[in-house]
């Protein structure tokens, strides 16, 4: 068996990668957790070290490494490059402050002599995806590594090339043997890379289908999961929104990485007042966005990273209008090769329509109309899922004391789109997630709080 990577932008095949044998799974595996035997038994700071050594070494080889994350997933390189950098960034954080989140901590009323010390577990498995290639195994790896932890991942077929590129350099810049490495498997070896007695924790990026079984797999194993899964962003509009600011944030949001990400922007209700102004912003920020090769400085949208994809979503589009959706702009297949899709609006979506009731993995926006502010929040709500939520209103004191805690959601931003930073917990609630990644909650998720007690 073998695992191929193609260029979304062409179709043209770029290169088939042998899978690991059973043998060499084991000996990764093996790897990995004589690794996390020595790297745990470093300091926070002589992982730092190593951590800022990577960082740089990401930065050295950025101009081949984007060039690779474009050709395999079709982001624009300057988003590629983007990526690199955010990536860098959270590796110095982590490399900063790893020490500062790892101190050990008394608890408040705790007796005297009583401290919690964390430690950590041993080899986390991740299981990635190919939409942010290199930052979702950064985001990942960055407070696993610094907490003590080794990482073993088993990334997205498509973006092999990648996955591979990014654990030689963390070899070229010196992280010891076994501490990121990477193995290529199919889908079918992860019950038992779960099972085998090595592996201390999951981590997993990807869809909530893919999450709930990992997380049966995990539970089932006594094993810590985390999992960053699905997510239908609702984008609430209040009426009293600067609405041409709003759009314009909204476009980006939703087009963010060609539109697939799960806390791109999904669904934006607006209130009926100004509902087809905002439509008509929305539709013109949209226009703005030129598709084409990524590789070329002038677009801003590439093509998405596989044509089975864009079947999928095109399916969702001509279904919802089906149902009655209005086609504002874009929803028709472009000629040529590649995966491209252009971006696409629709408005007067509903329930029982793809565009509210599935997650849309591309550049397509759903407006959905609200009468009222309790509407509004009704609608956003109504989702399975409840990753990020945005809202944009000019009443910052409502919003802060009334219109946040109302939205079900792990994350929550007024008058800005969405994002994760390196700096902050990153996840969901309902079906968008378990745990959190990033932050000083990232950096404990694989870290067993050790009780001490001095008599």
């Amino acid at each position: 068996m073998a695992l191929a990577s193609v260029n979304p932008a062409t179709g043209q095949p770029l290169q088939t990668y042998a899978v690991h044998s059973r043998r060499a799974l084991a000996a990764k595996v093996d790897a990995a957790h004589a690794a996390a035997q020595s790297w745990r038994a470093l300091s926070p700071a002589a992982r730092a070290r190593h951590l800022r050594a990577f960082a740089s070494a990401l930065h050295r080889e950025r101009a081949s490494l984007a060039a690779l994350v474009t050709a395999e997933m079709g982001k624009p390189l300057a988003d590629s490059l983007a990526e690199i950098a955010k990536c860098a960034d959270a590796l110095r954080h982590y490399a900063a402050h790893g020490a500062a989140f790892l101190r050990p901590e008394i608890p408040a009323a705790a007796p005297k002599g009583v401290s919690v010390m964390p430690e950590p577990l041993g080899v986390v498995l991740a299981i990635m995806p190919w939409n942010y290639p290199l930052w979702q195994v950064i985001r990942a790896a960055a407070p696993a590594l610094i907490a003590g932890n080794t990482l073993l991942l088993k990334h997205a077929s498509n973006v092999t090339g990648c996955a591979l590129a990014l654990c030689a350099i963390a070899t070229r810049a010196g992280l010891p043997a076994g501490v990121l490495d990477c193995v290529l498997a199919p889908a079918s070896a992860i019950p038992g890379l779960i099972a085998d007695a090595r592996i201390a924790g999951v981590t997993l990026t990807g869809s909530t289908a893919a999450g709930r079984q990992v997380a049966g797999l995990a539970g089932a194993a006594l094993k810590p999961f985390v999992g960053e899964l699905g997510g239908s962003d609702p984008y609430l509009i209040f009426p009293d929104a600067d609405l041409l600011s709003a759009a314009a944030a909204c476009a980006a949001a939703r087009l963010v990485n060609n539109g697939q990400s799960c806390i791109a922007a999904k669904r934006f209700i607006v209130h009926a007042r100004v509902a087809d102004e905002f439509i008509r912003h929305l539709a013109v920020a949209m226009a703005s966005y030129r598709v084409g090769d990524p590789t070329a400085p002038e677009n801003q949208l590439g093509p998405l990273a596989r044509l089975d994809l864009r079947a999928e979503l095109h399916s969702q589009v001509t279904r919802s209008v089906r149902r009655g959706a209005k086609l504002v702009m874009g929803g028709r297949l472009p000629p040529g090769p590649g995966a491209y899709y252009p971006p696409t609006l629709l408005a007067d979506v509903r329930p029982g329509m793809p565009a509210v009731d599935e997650e849309l993995f591309g550049p397509v926006a759903a407006v959905e109309i609200a009468k009222d502010e309790d509407a509004l929040f009704t609608a956003a709500n109504r989702s399975v899922y409840g990753l990020g939520a945005a809202l944009f209103t000019r009443d910052v004191r409502r919003a802060r004391t009334e219109f946040v805690p109302r939205l079900q959601a792990g994350m929550v931003f007024v008058n800005h789109p969405v994002r994760s930073h390196i700096a902050v917990p990153f996840g969901g609630t309902k079906a968008s997630g378990l745990g959190r990644e990033l932050g000083r909650p990232g950096v404990l998720a694989f870290t067993n709080p050790k009780t001490v007690w001095f008599a």
